[in-house]
């Protein structure tokens, strides 16, 4: 009897351990859907199923995002051999467009309070879109979510409400309508709540032991962190204007070096930023094209047409650049990035460069080359060479022809080797 209790005792403690030892890997995304959180999450999923965990939490709050980038993760969702938690935290957190297909593709889609889920408004950068395409890729969303919401038996009717008329509801209101599966005030009571669930992922049928389990938060990469912040639409414009700024100034200033280095790792960046976003090459040529013609500001004379052309350019370049395939993206440029960009450059243009450049033109001043047009005295008589002063200094001289007595006025014409070419000058001596 003494033995059957020990072993009892011992079992007890072996199980104990086992419950006590799972663990839950946390990954939080906060921001756009872009590569960056596709890569993360893709990530978080293989290791969380490396390590064994009981399950991985998505802590979500978005505006939105990529399609091609929510694609990827709801299809590592769907896939995903350890079962999957959305939830959409803290208080005031949203999960808007691209969010509603990742909270509604989870195995557990939960909420906490105070926040809400829907498409955000449609938001176009290049105005109406045309009637046929904008139904496609509106009708193809449609079937994305449908699917979805089939596959986690969540309600379908408000998922295709939620792509076609921009819907957003409530937590509770999620609740109530079988759109999420519960609502937590915190990670820790998300694990109490869900613990004892059986989830169905493609390895088979699995109990989730939570509570208590120990919390493994997990971070972005460097390299994530990078990408991240490169898929920023206002980072790229920004590294493409720096860039082009810093190539141009090494051009007006060979050997500066600084300047060129800046603009050449500014455009890398920027080109390798416009190849994560949905670039719509038409903006990026009227951007060049307004840089062209604030080049053409400074070597014609086109009283400011030429700066206002190149303004309006760059202005509707930086508007259009950015094209999303579909009326759900989130993708979109700040107003006051467009606005600062804009006047930076025609500033940079018209006042640095073009002062830049005047002082080139200028006549020099200083040097053998001052010395062209200016006046002086003749200290040796010219017969036809002699000796003259000019700019305090005593120059040999040579007369184009005659001879001018010592204490006349003379003009420098030209400048042979060391020896003047000079003559009779009208300005008397003041």
């Amino acid at each position: 009897m003494l033995r059957c209790s020990l072993y009892l005792v011992i079992l007890g403690i072996i199980c104990a351990g086992i419950v006590l030892s799972q663990n839950v890997v946390v990954l939080k995304i906060d921001g756009a859907i872009n590569p960056a959180s596709s890569a993360f999450i893709e990530r978080g999923i293989e290791s969380s199923a490396e390590k064994n965990a009981e399950c991985l939490i998505i802590q979500l709050n978005t505006p939105g995002g990529l399609l091609t980038s929510t694609r990827i993760i709801v299809s590592a969702i769907l896939e995903s051999k350890i079962p999957i938690v959305v939830y959409v935290a803290p208080g005031g957190a949203h999960a808007g467009s691209a969010g509603v297909f990742i909270t509604m593709a989870a195995h557990i889609a939960a909420m906490a309070p105070g926040t809400n889920i829907g498409a955000a408004h449609p938001v176009e950068m290049e105005g109406k879109m045309d009637s046929v395409m904008g139904e496609k890729v509106t009708n193809d969303a449609a079937a994305f979510i449908r699917t979805i919401a089939e596959k986690r038996n969540r309600n379908l009717k408000w998922a295709e409400d939620a792509v076609r008329k921009s819907q957003a509801i409530t937590e509770t209101e999620a609740l109530d309508t079988n759109v999420i599966d519960l609502i937590a005030k915190n990670v820790d009571d998300l694990l109490s709540q869900i613990d004892g669930k059986q989830i169905e992922t493609i390895s088979g049928t699995t109990t989730l032991h939570t509570k208590g389990a120990r919390i493994e938060q997990m971070e972005m990469g460097w390299a994530e962190k990078l990408l991240d912040i490169l898929s920023n639409p206002n980072i790229a414009l920004i590294l493409f204007q720096l860039g082009t700024i810093g190539l141009i100034l090494e051009l007006y200033n060979p050997g500066s070096i600084f300047p060129g280095i800046v603009g050449v790792i500014s455009l890398v960046l920027a080109f390798y930023s416009m190849h994560t976003l949905p670039i719509n090459y038409a903006g990026l040529a009227l951007i060049i094209f307004g840089i062209i013609l604030f080049l053409l500001e400074i070597k014609i004379i086109s009283h400011g047409m030429l700066a206002i052309g190149g303004a309006v350019s760059t202005f509707l370049g930086s508007i259009m650049l950015i094209r999303t395939s579909s009326v759900l993206e989130f993708v979109e440029i700040s107003w006051s990035v467009i606005l600062a960009s804009v006047i930076i450059s025609t500033f940079f243009f018209v006042v640095i460069i073009g002062l830049g450049v005047k002082a080139q033109r200028r006549k020099p001043t200083t040097g053998v080359e001052g010395l062209t047009g200016e006046s002086g005295d003749v200290i040796e008589t010219l017969k036809p060479e002699g000796v003259v002063r000019v700019h305090g200094e005593l120059w040999n001289a040579e007369l184009l022809s005659g001879t001018i007595e010592k204490g006349s006025r003379i003009r420098v014409i030209k400048i042979n080797g060391l020896k003047l070419l000079v003559e009779p000058s009208t300005i008397s001596k003041e």
